[in-house]
């Protein structure tokens, strides 16, 4: 089920990279005209202030990335231009099988989709997802992936697994970045003990996802005190953090007239 090394060379230069909503927020208060940005600022963003963006970034990225190492990948996902949509990408190895690359969901390492592979079985598997085993269900046009959590609980998100055209997709990205929820969220794998835990900050309160559970953390009162801890959890710059917080603060203020007006 694991990706041949020539994959996971390049998977592992994302290793560290977060997955977050904060990149949007802000960029879209400063842009004007496309707001999707090109590889390159996007590099620019993550050397300055340690950042990275949502699904689309990460596999806009992680394409060229692939793409500069001679490996076939295409861009595959669900609910494409609504604000449900989620992408990843599908990176194929020089037999020809199939890997779900998903680094919007914090995948640990790529996993194998092709139910025609010897290699291929349905069994719950680990060390694929951080606090979760997972199940591969392919089916004709698309794969189920079930996410079994250590309380019993379970989760599934599917993949149309086509190739998304390369001019729909970066539409699709581009009506992403243009709609932000007024919910902020950053996402970092981290380590805890002996696996790779997530660390979630989600619309003002943040956990810790592991193998033993999922474990609350303390509240907090300023904005200050936040951007301090998502700082902390995952180093990104303090400054662009309390920057964007007080932008989602603002939407959040607007929401609340809306919804009382």
């Amino acid at each position: 089920m694991k990706a041949p090394e020539e994959i996971l060379a390049v998977w592992r230069k994302f290793d560290e990279f977060p997955m977050e909503t904060f990149t949007k927020a802000w960029f879209y208060s400063k842009a004007e005209g496309k707001r999707q940005r090109t590889v390159a600022l996007m590099k620019a963003h993550r050397e300055r202030y340690g950042i990275s963006g949502n699904c689309f970034d990460l596999a806009i990225w992680l394409m060229d990335e692939f793409a500069q190492a001679g490996i076939k990948a295409y861009p595959v996902g669900s609910h494409l231009n609504t604000e449900d949509a989620h992408v990843g990408l599908v990176a194929e190895d020089s037999s020809g099988n199939r890997y779900l690359c998903d680094l919007g969901d914090l995948w640990l390492q790529p996993i194998l989709i092709d139910g025609n592979s010897k290699a291929f079985t349905k069994e719950r598997l680990s060390g694929f997802f951080p606090a979760a085993e997972v199940q591969v269900l392919p089916k004709e046009k698309e794969v189920e992936i079930i996410y079994h959590r250590p309380n019993g609980k379970q989760s599934k998100q599917s993949y149309e697994t086509d190739p998304i055209a390369l001019d729909f997709f970066m539409a699709a990205a581009e009506f992403s970045q243009n709609h932000v929820y007024p919910k902020p969220l950053f996402e970092k794998r981290i380590p805890y003990k002996d696996e790779i835990a997530h660390w979630e900050f989600d619309d003002w309160k943040s956990f810790l996802s592991t193998s033993e559970g999922l474990f609350s953390e303390a509240p907090l009162s300023t904005t200050e005190e936040w951007a301090e801890r998502i700082h902390k959890r995952t180093g990104a710059d303090k400054v662009f953090l309390t920057e964007t917080l007080r932008i989602y603060e603002k939407m959040d203020k607007i929401q609340e007239k809306s919804g009382n007006a």
